[in-house]
């Protein structure tokens, strides 16, 4: 079963096309990312699923049951402008959203134990949340939103204001609970956040989808055209190559960057001829290179 469909959706504001005749199947029990620039159309589509704006046209369907009003208990939301009660304390607030979402007593009174500790807020669970920093706001904001323990998680930008110890807090917090069976939407302009974390991926750019689908299939269909390499000898007559399109010095290696459709192994004959090579790995394109790729031709 798919945890949510989108099909034909569309969003206008005014003028401006927001979301425009999207269409994404997300499966249920992994990470999805929803990947893009600032202004591509995410947080509107994700506002979208929570039902917090209607679309203009097309549908969405979640768990197959249609709307978020009819399965809500089984979603957890973390939007981009996060909100809490800066009164509270770190254990009243984990109390009084746990009570929101119809945590049973006993078993919410563990569950805010777990989660503090979990976030790393044991030293603060009874300080106000006006008295957090940034990202201790931030790691309590995802903890409010997954205390009911959710089949679908939906965090827009979930990485924002953290730290890069915290950053890998929550990827760990993220990957725990998609070991668990639950599905994972998140919204983020960090490509390689979403790498090292996300199953599926969809890139958006104006509102459109530039690229959908497994994210080690995806970059299988690219050939990579970067060789990182490190040898003895002069190096000079690479440029010389017609099938080189630039060279870059990285720290000890140079970063060979190849013209589309030449096969890698011509270089590597070209320098085993010249030159001692010690290393020769061949990069596959990172999702950064490719949305540059796909995101220009868009534009074009």
């Amino acid at each position: 079963m798919n945890a949510v469909e989108l099909n034909s959706v569309c969003k206008s504001f005014g003028q401006v096309c927001a979301v425009d005749n999207l269409s994404v199947t997300v499966p249920s029990g992994c990470v999805y990312g929803f990947l893009g620039p600032n202004g591509a159309g995410k947080t509107t589509t994700l506002r979208m699923l929570m039902n917090i704006i209607r679309p203009d046209s097309g549908n969405i369907r979640i768990f197959s049951d249609g709307t978020i009003s009819k399965i809500k208990h089984r979603t957890g939301y973390m939007p981009e402008e996060r909100g809490l009660y800066r009164k509270m304390t770190v254990r009243e607030t984990l109390k009084y959203f746990g009570a929101i979402k119809e945590v049973k007593k006993g078993e919410l009174a563990k569950r805010i134990e777990q989660w503090i500790e979990l976030i790393k807020l044991s030293d603060w669970a009874d300080k106000k949340v006006e008295e957090l920093s940034r990202g201790m706001h931030q790691k309590l904001q995802f903890a409010v939103t997954a205390i009911n323990a959710p089949e679908l998680l939906i965090l827009d930008e979930p990485f924002s204001g953290l730290d890069p110890v915290n950053q890998e807090l929550m990827k760990d917090i993220i990957a725990k609970i998609r070991a668990e069976g639950k599905t994972i939407i998140l919204s983020t302009h960090l490509m390689h956040e979403a790498e090292t974390l996300c199953d599926n991926v969809l890139m958006i750019n104006h509102g459109r989808a530039v690229l959908d689908g497994n994210l080690r299939e995806i970059k299988s269909r690219y050939q990579p055209n970067v060789v990182s390499l490190d040898v003895d000898g002069d190096t000079g007559f690479l440029e010389q190559l017609e099938f080189v399109e630039s060279i870059q010095r990285r720290k000890e290696r140079l970063e060979v960057r190849l013209r589309e459709n030449t096969d890698p192994q011509e270089l590597l004959m070209m320098l085993a001829s010249r030159v001692k090579v010690r290393v020769f790995e061949i990069k596959q394109p990172t999702l950064h290179e490719l949305f540059l790729k796909l995101a220009g031709q868009t534009d074009e």
